[in-house]
């Protein structure tokens, strides 16, 4: 059953470290089957608190979508992650 990984950006602490984040986490996806859904489009918060954007990556299992989260070159890239904002991430499995 297809996965989806929902990255909520809430709040940006060091740009710098976003840029570093950024392409180590798109060359962590090399060799995972990914698909990128949405990523900083237009929003509007309908309800709960603001946020900066938005990404959602599918993958066609739970399982490779955490394989990918837990793989040691995306491990790599959430420490620029954690270092420059603050993020929600939740993976949920399709209907």
């Amino acid at each position: 059953m297809t996965a989806y990984v929902v990255f909520l950006h809430e709040k940006t602490t060091s740009p710098s470290e976003l840029e570093l984040y950024g392409p180590k986490a798109r060359d962590s996806m090399t060799g995972h089957s990914v698909t990128r859904h949405v990523a900083y489009g237009r929003q509007e918060v309908l309800e709960g608190p603001d946020m900066e954007g938005v990404v959602i990556l599918s993958f066609p299992t739970f399982e490779e979508a955490k394989a990918w989260y837990d793989s040691p070159a995306y491990v790599s890239a959430c420490e620029h992650r954690f270092n420059g904002a603050e993020y929600r991430v939740v993976i949920v499995e399709g209907a």
